[in-house]
C-alpha cells in the first residue's frame, strides 16, 4: 500500500507507520499487513470510513451507529416518562409505553418466532370505529396480543386494537395494568359502545375462556358465541364487524387435559397440562414455534341494522354469520398450513 494522500477516492485513509528499513513487517492478530503489491483481502469496499464532504458519495453507517439511536431513543423514552410528557385516555391506554415497551416484545414473538403470515388487511377501516371479532385459542391468550401488535405493525394507518378482556384479567395484579397500558377493557357492552362511538377498532374473542381452555383434540373448532353481546354493540352504534381468523395458535400449548378440582381450588377457569407444563416447570412457559396465519374477512356492515340492536333474532343470526364466516376461513386456512410447524 503506497504512503496516504491526504484524500483519494473521495475517503480519507488511516495513515500507516513506516518500518524501519529491513524489518519485519509488524503482525495484526497474527498476520502480516498487506505489501503494495498484495492488497489486503480484508479490506473492501464496505469498510467504515470517515463521512464524504458535501455532494460526495453517501457513507454507510458506522457498526455503533445502530446502538448509538437505540440508546438516544431510550434516553428520550425515559425523559418523556419523567416530565410527563405523555397522554393516557380515559381507559388507562398509553400510546406511549405501548410502542416502546410492549409493541417490540411482541414484535419478536409474531415475526421471528411464530414466523406469521397477516393477510386481508385491506378490509380493516382505515379510519373510524370497526369491531375486529376474532377466534380464540391456545391455553394462554397470546392471539390477542399478537393479533393486536402484528395490526399496527402492518396496518397502513398504524392503528390500535383496543381488546376486550375477560374480568379474570381485570382482576390479576400486573396483568391488569399491563392490559389497561396497552388499550384493553372489560368485555361489556357499555365499554365497548363507548369505544366504538370514539371511532376507535375493538377487538373481541366472544368464544372467552372456552376457546382458549378447549382440548388439542377440539383444536379450530370453534366454540359457543355467548349471547352475542359484540352484535348488539355493533348494531346500536352502526358498526362494521370484521370477521379475523387465526391459526397457529392452538399449537403454541396443546392442552391434554384439563384438572378440574385444582382449577376449582385456584379459581381459574382450568388447569391445563400441556407437553411441557407442568412437567417442566417454568420452562412450560415458552410457547412452541408455530406457523401462524392470520386472515381478515371482508367487513360485515350493519348501519342498516341499527334499529334492531335489541332483536334477539337479528342478533344470533349476524352473531351466527361471524361465526360461519371465521370457521370456514380456518378451514383454508388449514390447507395452505399443513405443517403447523413449518417455515
Amino acid at each position: 500500500m503506497n504512503a496516504p494522500d491526504e484524500r483519494r477516492d473521495g475517503r480519507y485513509d488511516v495513515p500507516l507507520k513506516v518500518a524501519a528499513p529491513g524489518a519485519e513487517p509488524a503482525r495484526a492478530n497474527g498476520h502480516h499487513p498487506a505489501t503494495p503489491d498484495e492488497p489486503d483481502p480484508a479490506a473492501t469496499d464496505e469498510a467504515v470510513a470517515a463521512p464524504a464532504p458535501a455532494g460526495g458519495p453517501a457513507v454507510p453507517d458506522r457498526p455503533g451507529d445502530h446502538w448509538d439511536r437505540k440508546v438516544a431513543k431510550g434516553l428520550a423514552f425515559l425523559r418523556r416518562r419523567l416530565s410527563g410528557d405523555y397522554e393516557v385516555d380515559e381507559f388507562g391506554f398509553d400510546p406511549d409505553i405501548t410502542e416502546a415497551v410492549f409493541h417490540p416484545l411482541l414484535r419478536m414473538l409474531y415475526r421471528d418466532w411464530f414466523r406469521t403470515e397477516v393477510a386481508g388487511l385491506e378490509h380493516v377501516p382505515a379510519e373510524g370505529a370497526g369491531l375486529v371479532v376474532g377466534n380464540h385459542s391456545g391455553t394462554v391468550a397470546l392471539d390477542a396480543l399478537i393479533l393486536s401488535a402484528a395490526l399496527h405493525d402492518q396496518h397502513p394507518a398504524r392503528r390500535y386494537l383496543r381488546l376486550l378482556g375477560a374480568d379474570l384479567v381485570f382482576r390479576m395484579p400486573v396483568v391488569s395494568e399491563i392490559a389497561r397500558k396497552t388499550g384493553g377493557t372489560v368485555a361489556c357492552n357499555p365499554d365497548a359502545e363507548r369505544l366504538l362511538g370514539n371511532g376507535e377498532l375493538v377487538g373481541v374473542f366472544p368464544e372467552g375462556f372456552k376457546g382458549i381452555g378447549k382440548l388439542y383434540s377440539d383444536r379450530y373448532k370453534l366454540q359457543r358465541f355467548g349471547r352475542g353481546g359484540f352484535v348488539s354493540a355493533a348494531l346500536r352504534t352502526g358498526t362494521p364487524i370484521v370477521p379475523v381468523a387465526i391459526v397457529g395458535g392452538e399449537e403454541i400449548y396443546p392442552m391434554l387435559a384439563d384438572i378440574k378440582p385444582l382449577a376449582r381450588l385456584l379459581k381459574l377457569p382450568y388447569f391445563p397440562v400441556t407437553p411441557t407444563f407442568p412437567l417442566l416447570g417454568p420452562l412450560g412457559a415458552v410457547p412452541l414455534p408455530s406457523k401462524w396465519l392470520i386472515e381478515f374477512c371482508p367487513p360485515i356492515p350493519t348501519a342498516h341494522l341499527m334499529d334492531s340492536a335489541d332483536d334477539p333474532l337479528v342478533v344470533f343470526n349476524l352473531a351466527d354469520q361471524v361465526r360461519e364466516t371465521i370457521q370456514q376461513t380456518l378451514h383454508q386456512l388449514l390447507e395452505r398450513r399443513p405443517d403447523p410447524f413449518g417455515p
